[in-house]
């Protein structure tokens, strides 16, 4: 589970972000502060590993934390995922000096939420996993700098689709390095296959992933499906 603590002056706001957090898969909320005082705090007593950090807070910016942990603990500060109604372009260059992974304009929903997040995960489980080889290639530096930026086709979900789920299901193919059937999606990601199926052919239409057949000896194709180049 990536810990989270979101950072917000409004009570009601906080709560609100809080609840999107929690609806996306492999995201846990370990606290909410409301100033920069109370998020420095807790950041040394719950460790998160990402903050849901707004700018415009009663004793300073959110930047201050960003600041204020980059001194303090340097490499291994949590990340930082910016979420504000300031859209002055110094405040997103201020951002993005100070190493936040993602910058996100109020008001906004829960799928717009759910999709950086989904997108951090990537990035997450791909630095964990290249951190277990001793050299990396151009093509694994390429990808990890694409796995932080949300999938075009699953920015606006049509109706009916669930953002985090068509997410989850999108980083099942990702993950599989390969083909998976409706099955096997359904076990990947904890939907049923029923679901899984539906949102796989949602996939397809879109042009995201792609339909193959495979013929067994009983003569009837089973339907994979694989993220199209």
């Amino acid at each position: 589970m990536i810990r989270t603590l979101v950072v917000d002056d409004d009570f009601r706001v906080g709560q609100i972000h809080s609840d999107y957090v929690r609806r996306v898969p492999g995201f846990d909320v370990v606290g909410r502060a409301v100033s920069v005082a109370e998020a420095l705090v807790a950041v040394r007593a719950q460790e998160p590993d990402l903050l849901l950090l707004d700018i415009f807070l009663p004793d300073g910016s959110g930047l201050d934390i960003l600041r204020r942990l980059s001194q303090d603990q340097g490499d291994t500060r949590p990340d930082a995922l910016v979420i504000t109604a300031d859209h002055d372009i110094s405040s997103v260059r201020a951002a993005m000096k100070l190493g936040a992974v993602g910058y996100l304009v109020k008001p906004f929903g829960a799928p717009d939420l759910a999709e950086r997040l989904l997108a951090y995960r990537r990035l997450s489980d791909r630095v964990d996993a290249l951190s277990r080889t001793a050299t990396t290639d151009q093509a694994d530096v390429d990808a990890l700098f694409s796995a932080a930026r949300p999938p075009a086709a699953l920015r606006i979900p049509a109706k009916g689709h669930s953002a985090p789920t068509l997410g989850a299901i999108h980083q099942a193919l990702r993950d599989s390095r390969g083909s998976l059937s409706a099955a096997e999606a359904a076990e990947a990601t904890g939907v049923s296959r029923a679901t899984a199926q539906r949102y796989l052919s949602y996939l397809v239409k879109e042009g995201t992933v792609r339909l193959e057949l495979r013929y067994g000896t009983n003569g009837r194709p089973e339907h994979l499906y694989r993220l199209a180049r």
